[in-house]
């Protein structure tokens, strides 16, 4: 070759190679310029969240007993401080740790922060490796030498795969939707978890309830069996009457039907109880150790309704879900905009194999892509409708459930101001019938009355007796009922947004 020709052509493949490295770097300025474009001068199209105000009064009702004094803290009063009882404490921890609702909850949280994390992978371009070789047979009739050819091509390089400059927000409303979506699934598995704490301890109560009346009720049976043994003898001996020994065996067969109605309820109790703890052998019978006297509850006194409702994890599910319909119109605004997407690569290319890697093989290609809707039969508007029909669905869900939490509070205190006045009242009711029995029995005895009114007195003592321990236990369900409605034992603080 001629020294002029190889000098033209080194100058040639110089002037190449320097184009190569010009739009390399040229490549690169564009890629970091919209890099900082996307994370610095983003539009946020997503209207301002603004919770309503609370629609529920600035105080409890007037036949709720509180106390001036602030609420505790009840969200870090855990129920293992709060239940001091053993069996019930054991009971609470097998639920936490077996209940299948429970588990269903906390598999939808970690459901919700992985498509959290698939959402958020869309503000970051996506960087592949790619490397290829292709070879192809040409007929002659479709190129200029008129001979058959094989063609090879091999490529290797890296190349960013249709990104999208998130401009208008989009993108970026999308993930904050996802992480509310989150923290409001997280918020929901608190609130079955203080459901699930509730329904425990109430089972609990419910057990040693039927337990104490089952005891009254074998009790009455014994004592029933033993007059009715002492009155067959008297029949025998002709000093009682046969209607006097039927009223004793119709007392005995009233008191034969209660004790197989307690036992039935006692077992129908224990099942349930063994379906939230999700243990088979959990001990149920080991509950009856304690007897509702002698069960106390820490005192809860409510603050102000605006203070204590919105710690409630299922106010701040609602509310997470607010934020999240707010993200969502933002992205469904950003729709109307221009999209622009970057597709480029870098690398090498050549017709053989062995001269990928060489000299002048560098190869790059960069297509920005810009998107506008022009026509899309009302998609867009539709889509934009949904979101803020959405979000006014959220704001109604979110005021009736402060609706509903004030109600259920106002509800439990009540109860309990109510059913402790009950409480003193049966108790008296159950002393005065234990010695209108007594006063029955003596006059019986002395033949001042007939055995009708022992067995009236007698009656009305085991229904006194029954009713005392039925109230009794929904005095203590009540306060169980308000440490839960408060949001007592929500749990640890949800999880916060990883760094981006």
């Amino acid at each position: 070759m001629p020294r002029q020709t190889l000098s033209r052509e080194i100058r040639r493949g110089t002037r190449g190679r320097a184009a190569d490295r010009r739009h390399g770097r040229l490549l690169a300025r564009i890629l970091s310029a919209a890099l900082v474009l996307t994370l610095s001068a983003c539009v946020n199209l997503a209207p301002a969240t603004r919770l309503p105000p609370p629609p529920i009064a600035g105080a409890w009702p007037d036949d709720a007993e509180t106390a001036p004094a602030a609420a505790r803290a009840l969200r870090d009063l855990d129920w293992a401080n709060y239940f001091q009882d053993g069996d019930m404490r054991r009971l609470i921890g097998l639920a936490l740790e077996h209940n299948r609702d429970l588990r269903l909850a906390e598999l939808r949280v970690r459901e919700a922060e992985a498509a959290h994390r698939i959402q958020r992978a869309d503000l970051s371009p996506s960087i592949s490796a790619q490397g290829g070789i292709e070879r192809s047979r040409v007929p002659g009739d479709l190129n200029l030498t008129g001979q058959p050819q094989i063609q090879s091509r091999s490529q290797a390089g890296i190349g960013l795969t249709h990104w999208e400059i998130d401009l208008w927000g989009r993108i970026r409303n999308l993930n904050d939707a996802a992480l509310d979506d989150w923290l409001a699934t997280d918020a929901a598995r608190q609130a079955v978890r203080v459901a699930l704490v509730r329904q425990v301890a109430d089972s609990v109560l419910v057990l040693r309830e039927l337990d104490q009346r089952a005891f009254l009720a074998d009790e009455a049976v014994r004592n029933r069996r033993q007059s009715l043994e002492i009155f067959r003898q008297r029949k025998g001996a002709g000093s009682a009457s046969e209607l006097e020994l039927t009223q004793v065996r119709t007392l005995l067969i009233q008191a034969e039907s209660l004790q197989a109605q307690l036992q039935q309820e006692r077992a129908a109790a224990a099942h349930a109880l063994t379906l939230l703890t999700g243990v088979a052998d959990a001990d149920i019978a080991r509950v009856a150790g304690i007897g509702l006297e002698s069960m106390r509850l820490t005192r809860l006194e409510p603050g102000l309704p605006s203070e204590v409702l919105l710690s409630r994890p299922d106010i701040r599910a609602a509310e997470y879900q607010l934020r999240s319909a707010h993200a969502r119109i933002g992205a469904a605004r950003a729709a109307f905009l221009p999209r622009i997407a970057l597709t480029s690569s870098a690398g090498s290319a050549s017709a053989e194999l062995d001269g990928l890697f060489g000299g002048g093989s560098q190869a790059w290609t960069f297509a920005p892509v810009i998107e506008l809707p022009i026509f899309t039969a009302g998609r867009l508007r539709a889509t934009l409708d949904v979101a803020e029909v959405r979000r006014d669905m959220a704001v109604a869900t979110y005021e009736k459930s402060i609706q509903t939490a004030f109600h259920e509070v106002a509800d439990a205190l009540s109860a309990r101001q109510g059913l402790a006045r009950q409480l003193d009242i049966q108790a008296r009711m159950a002393q005065t019938q234990a010695a209108r029995a007594d006063l029955a029995q003596l006059r019986y005895d002395s033949g001042a009355a007939p055995y009708l009114e022992v067995l009236d007195a007698r009656r009305d003592l085991l229904t006194a007796q029954q009713q005392l321990v039925q109230v009794r236990r929904a005095w203590l369900s009540s306060q169980v009922a308000l440490y839960a409605t408060l949001g007592g034992g929500a749990g640890p603080a949800p999880p916060t947004s990883p760094a981006l």
